[in-house]
Formats: C-alpha cells, structure tokens, sequence
C-alpha cells in the first residue's frame, strides 16, 4: 500500500497523489458477483431532488460483498485482490472447498493463496471471521456487527480498526475509530485485522474532472445564495452570513443533533472525540 505524485505534465496531474495499486493482483472483477448499480442523480422515486451536488459519473458495477461472514467451519482460499470503484478499501475474491466464491474487505496482509476460516473453529489470524466472545482481548478488529447476523457495519473504509478491549457479561467493550467507546454484544462477530489501503487518506485527485467522474458535482457555499436558497444566503456585497447552519437551520460547529432518548445511547461508554 503506497501512494505516488503523478509528473507535473499538465495542471491536472501537478498535485496528483494517487494509489500504486501494487497489492492488486486481477483487473477483471469476478461476472457472477457483479450486479448493476443504477445512479440516482440525488433524485427520490418521484424525481424530485432531495439531495444536492450528486449527477453524472462513469457507470459502475456494484460488486457483492460477503459483510456477514457466516459460513463456518469451511477453509475459503483467497484468489485476487482486487479494486472496488464503491468502496475506499481493496476486496478479495475468496473460494470455499465447496466451490462458491465470495467478495469479501480486504484486510491489510491478506495475500493471494492464504486461507482464511469463519465461526467457532476459527484463530485469531488476519481475515478470520470470530465471535467476539472468542477474540482475545487487545486485538484489532474491522467489519463488526452491530445486530448478530445482520452483517459487519462499523470499521469498514480503508485503513480502519477497531479494538477489543474488555469483555463483560453478554458485552463486549470496543474503541472505534472515531475514539468512541461502545458496548456491542459478544454474538456478534468481527473480522480479525486492519482495512487495507491505508494510505487512501493520502490521495489527491488533483484536478475537479476527477470527482465529476465520481458522481460529484460542484458544492456550493451557503454565503453566497440567496436568502430563498440559504438561511445564511443574501446580503450586499461579501456579507458573512449570520451564524454559521445548515441549509434546514440546524446550527452548525458543535451543535448536537443526535438524539438523547435513542435506543442504543446506553451502549455508547464515552462518546467520540472531538
């Protein structure tokens, strides 16, 4: 996992960073797990739009990624390490004894012939698939489940982890990425390793044609609407603003919107750092 700043040929590439794609290992995406995935342009089933700046982009296929992890006891072989246009992180193709083959987040150190196990029988080794009951402690975890069998959601970009840090009871003690603390029950599972491509962070697209190619259009500032498009719009000249909100007047730089009688509030041991 590298990154490598592009030749300044043309004002496009000058502050170019992007990735080496070294640990990729196949160009070709694997037919039977590939699905279409129909772009929106930021518009509801009405055509209305209801979320700004989202339109264009080159078509995609969306790849079918395995985030439950729940066919124990069975040996899968990793065949590729492939690129992912939905997601920050790299994927692997992997294929169990039994023939079936599955996407599934690359860990950082997953290479092509490695074995990798899920369930009861499974060992703490890079992409192995636990109970949080199992994983010793101290360990570094990614694509953790929230609900048992719902499937991984917490600690899935590129270059994430988490770390189980005490278990208790029917819960398991975990500090995310974000620096928050929380509970989540030890029937859920986790995979073991950090989210490869951890340099993504590092990348720079170097010109605005880029992220057009994405899907992303030009992000407008508040300041300078219209007082019918903006609460913080209007005004002669280059006027501040007013406080600083979001286009619905929800007020914006340290304002709290979650809400305190949510459900899962008495999970979270100390909230994310700031």
């Amino acid at each position: 996992m590298a990154v490598r700043k592009i030749k300044p040929v043309t004002p496009g590439q000058r502050h170019k960073i992007i990735s080496t794609f070294d640990t990729i290992t196949s160009a070709t995406p694997e037919k039977s797990l590939l699905r279409p995935h129909r772009k929106s342009g930021g518009r509801n089933v009405n055509g209305h739009r209801t979320m700004r700046y989202i339109g264009g982009g080159h078509k995609q296929m969306y790849r079918v990624i395995d985030f439950l992890r729940e066919k124990d006891s069975m040996h899968a072989t990793v065949k590729s390490i492939e690129y992912d246009p939905n997601r920050s992180s790299r994927i692997a193709l992997v294929v169990y004894e039994d023939g079936e083959k599955r996407y599934i987040v690359a860990p950082n150190g997953l290479l092509v012939g490695h074995k990798i196990l899920s369930g009861k029988d499974a060992t703490p080794e890079v992409g192995n698939a636990m109970f949080l009951s199992d994983i010793p402690l101290g360990t570094i975890v990614h694509n953790i489940e929230l609900k048992p069998g719902k499937g991984g959601a917490l600690a899935r970009s590129a270059g994430t982890y988490a770390q189980l840090s005490a278990r208790e009871g029917k819960y398991a003690t975990i500090k995310l990425p974000s620096g928050e603390i929380r509970l989540v029950l030890t029937t859920c599972r986790a995979t073991i390793g950090t989210v490869s491509n951890s340099d993504h962070n590092l990348e720079r697209s170097g010109k605005a044609g880029r992220s057009r190619w994405q899907g992303r259009r030009p992000r407008v500032r508040g300041v300078v609407m219209n007082p019918v498009d903006h609460p913080m719009g209007g005004g002669e000249g280059r006027a501040s603003g007013g406080h600083p909100r979001s286009r619905n007047g929800i007020p914006a730089k340290g304002f709290k919107t979650r809400d305190k009688k949510k459900y899962s509030a008495k999970h979270i041991i100390e909230r994310r750092k700031k």
